[in-house]
């Protein structure tokens, strides 16, 4: 199966559940036997649960991790979080532009965008040399209005309350 018209999503906000909200539509589009890549850009180490899901769901899901184990200074990256971020979208424009997948996720990019990680205005050649048939979905927080503007649909999560307030770390299986 292959898709008839492929669109692009953007999930931003400060809420939880953007990558949540990807990995369910990745799940879905696996269902439908459809191929599916994402690329976490700022993430690494693990390894996490969803890692582990796309070995069983192979050769359908693909997830790459493209970042350093830890966080990212967001107000002083360091250089070699800028170098993988290009790195990142290089691998980003061959696998949405490649034919080989269906739904291309770029998890964590608008963020990486927001941090000066990534230009926007590499981010915008890339929804605009799409192929008509892939789906597209970009991720994080603060997203661009530029990238807004361009995209088919945006979400926006909003939170409302948190546990982490609470004292309540990342889960195993829940959140990593």
């Amino acid at each position: 199966m292959k898709l008839e018209r492929g669109l692009i999503q953007v999930y931003t906000g400060n809420g939880k559940g953007k990558t949540t909200a990807s990995l369910g539509l990745a799940l879905r589009a696996v269902g439908r036997e459809l191929k599916v890549c994402m690329i976490q850009f700022m993430k690494g180490g693990g390894p996490y649960g969803e890692q582990m899901a796309a070995e069983r769901l192979a050769p359908f899901l693909t997830i790459i991790q493209t970042g350093r184990p830890g966080w990212v200074n967001k107000d002083n990256p360091a250089q070699a979080d800028k170098d993988l971020a290009a790195e990142a979208l290089a691998l980003a424009t061959e696998k949405v532009c490649g034919g080989e997948y269906d739904l291309v996720i770029l998890d964590e990019i608008n963020g990486s965008v927001s941090m000066g990680l990534v230009p926007v205005e590499g981010v915008l050649e890339l929804m605009a040399s799409k192929p008509p048939q892939v789906e597209l979905v970009l991720t994080g927080r603060n997203a661009h209005e530029k990238v807004i503007e361009a995209a088919d649909l945006v979400t926006e999560m909003c939170e409302i309350k948190h546990y982490y307030k609470a004292g309540v770390n990342a889960r195993v299986g829940i959140e990593k």
